[in-house]
């Protein structure tokens, strides 16, 4: 009787045993559930010296690779293989970047796309920095009022959702722009493999299927749900194939014609008039007058360290002034994620932000004082005004007016073998832009437009109030945070970086900058530690869930600061360059639970 009564304990306690360690499995992988992380950039890692390839000491992880070599990160792990395989090739690092740009428009179409834009950072081997800008442009016969009714009321989603919404896109002419003048390999060869995978398909994974049942709402038009409902009607399943045929053909179209076929041929004669027939104002005029520009990146300098970035129309000023701003404080000796650490972050974020919306917009039509807003003097100033344990009152430093672009961003990195690198980020702004795509094309096209101002004192789809600057003119560019980054140190690349996240965006590389460069991080522990957003109005802190402790909020809180959990962060897509240890690391942000490193 004993003997069974001992029996019978051990097996209530080994069941409850195993019933806890299954709902540990469960807690953990619900951290970073797609649920709780609804928009999907699958990061996926790879490096080509699978001989010297070797994880980090930090043996919990799989998500940074080092090698001798090159290495590949980007947002989706078809679009790596292809990367990987331009490199293999005898591809360079342009040459990938542009093979990646449109394995992505395949492989990862929420984010990834021929019908947006966006900018692409060069920083070539003999130290040449390059900043290519493909950013969308409102059409010709746009107008300051155009989503306006009688009564001067914005009419919701007219600047969000169909053909009208859709700004002239730049992606197609700035990857064919780059590979012509920087790139090694023919356009048949960088593009033959997205070819491949639009037209034989890519198996779904969970992630793939996350984000299409979140957005299927958006699948109205015929076109769209043709391609990513099965059969047109129904929800595809993991372990199903996606296969687009139409955009397989635009494809080989651009392989053999380049984008000429895209701004003065059947392309665009196919988007225009379907534009034409749906209440947009498309030209063919828009697409033909089109143009990408390389220029001078943007730069300063933070504790010796080079940064190179994006000029405006793009983040890289809210970067560069934030960086400025917190340089003459000790971040080191204050600590990570100390309240009085936190509050000068956040007032570095604030005033940046701030004059980000009162200064900044499209260089061709607003006159920008980038000279005194990048100045260490005028950090300096700022830095008086930051008052000691309190918080400033947002509405005494200006009227709200920004205007991020939506989270349907991508970003990847690339450097090759011979120390030639390439940041990108581009975007069609929301989750599947438009939501149109233009018959026999299967791209869909981008809703930039909502990222001017509709009204002034108006809020976008983001809930973010918009200002004069960014309102809309003809072939004006809409202001943008993308910053794709790289990182020298005398002379040598040391971080190539950037990141997915509307406004969120240069907040998270200064942190990724900070991480390295003060509290002496590791590139994972840069870019998986917990981040925060503050951009003064709303006047809200964004905070990482668990990120803060109770009793780093409740000081905050005493600051002033309101503190609201936020769960849509970018992915930092990170490579670091270490000449020491002659290693070249790569790693993938754990917020995007598709992520892997292979080698």
């Amino acid at each position: 009787m004993k003997i069974f009564k001992l029996s019978k304990y051990i097996t209530i306690i080994t069941s409850f045993l195993i019933f806890v360690t299954f709902l540990d499995i469960i807690i953990a992988k619900s951290l970073y559930h797609p649920l709780i992380y609804p928009y999907k950039f699958l990061s996926w890692l790879i490096t080509t010296n699978s001989t010297s390839a070797q994880t980090t000491n930090n043996p919990a992880s799989k998500m940074t690779v080092s090698t001798k070599n090159r290495m590949v990160v980007t947002t989706q792990h078809e679009a790596t293989k292809v990367g990987i395989q331009i490199l293999n090739q005898g591809g360079n690092a342009i040459d990938a970047a542009v093979a990646i740009g449109y394995a992505l428009a395949v492989t990862d179409p929420c984010c990834g796309n021929l019908g947006g834009g966006g900018f692409m950072l060069i920083r070539l081997a003999n130290g040449k920095e390059i900043f290519i800008n493909f950013r969308e442009k409102a059409p010709l016969a746009a107008t300051p009022n155009m989503y306006l009714d009688k009564q001067g009321k914005v009419i919701t989603d007219r600047s969000r959702k169909g053909y009208l919404a859709v700004g002239v896109p730049g992606t197609v002419k700035g990857l064919d722009y780059a590979l012509n003048q920087y790139g090694t390999l023919s356009r048949e060869q960088v593009i033959s493999p997205s070819i491949q995978l639009a037209e034989k398909g890519f198996i779904l994974t969970e992630g793939d299927i996350r984000i299409l049942k979140l957005n299927e709402k958006k699948f109205t038009q015929s076109n769209v749900a043709a391609i990513f409902l099965k059969n047109g009607k129904t929800t595809y399943q993991v372990g199903d194939r996606l296969i687009q045929k139409d955009l397989a053909k635009t494809l080989k179209l651009i392989s053999q014609n380049g984008s000429d076929v895209f701004y003065n041929g059947e392309i665009a004669q196919k988007v225009v008039q379907a534009s034409q027939e749906n209440q947009g104002i498309l030209s063919l005029k828009d697409f033909q007058q089109y143009s990408i520009t390389e220029q001078e990146p943007l730069r300063c300098n933070y504790r010796g360290y080079k940064v190179i970035s994006s000029p405006p129309p793009g983040g890289g000023t809210t970067l560069c002034q934030m960086l400025n701003i917190l340089e003459g404080y000790n971040l080191k000796k204050l600590g990570f994620h100390t309240p009085q650490n936190l509050h000068l972050m956040l007032s570095a974020m604030l005033y940046a932000y701030a004059y980000r919306n009162i200064y900044l917009g499209d260089p061709k039509f607003v006159n920008i004082p980038l000279d005194i807003l990048l100045s260490k003097e005028y950090a300096e100033q700022i830095r008086t005004k930051i008052l000691p344990n309190k918080a400033r009152n947002p509405e005494e430093l200006y009227q709200p007016i920004l205007q991020p672009e939506g989270t349907n961003t991508t970003h990847y990195s690339v450097v090759d073998k011979d120390g030639n690198a390439v940041a990108v980020t581009y975007t069609i702004n929301s989750n599947f832009g438009a939501a149109v795509i233009a018959s026999d094309t299967g791209f869909l096209l981008n809703n930039e437009m909502d990222d001017f101002t509709s009204k002034p004192g108006e809020a976008n789809q983001f809930s973010l109030i918009q200002g004069n600057p960014n309102l809309i003119e003809p072939q004006k560019q809409p202001l943008s945070s993308m910053s794709p980054t790289i990182l020298t140190k005398n002379g040598q690349l040391f971080l190539v970086t950037g990141s997915p996240g509307g406004s969120t965006i240069p907040t998270t590389i200064l942190q990724v900058i900070t991480n390295l460069v003060d509290h002496q991080m590791n590139l994972e522990q840069a870019v998986n530690s917990s981040r925060i957003h503050y951009q003064g109005l709303p006047n809200a802190v964004l905070n990482e869930p668990n990120g803060l402790n109770d009793t780093t909020i409740q000081k905050l809180s005493e600051m002033g600061y309101k503190i609201n959990p936020f769960y849509n962060w970018g992915a930092a897509e990170s490579i670091l360059i270490d000449p020491e240890k002659d290693l070249i690391y790569g790693v993938n942000d754990q917020r995007k639970p598709a992520g892997q490193a292979l080698d």
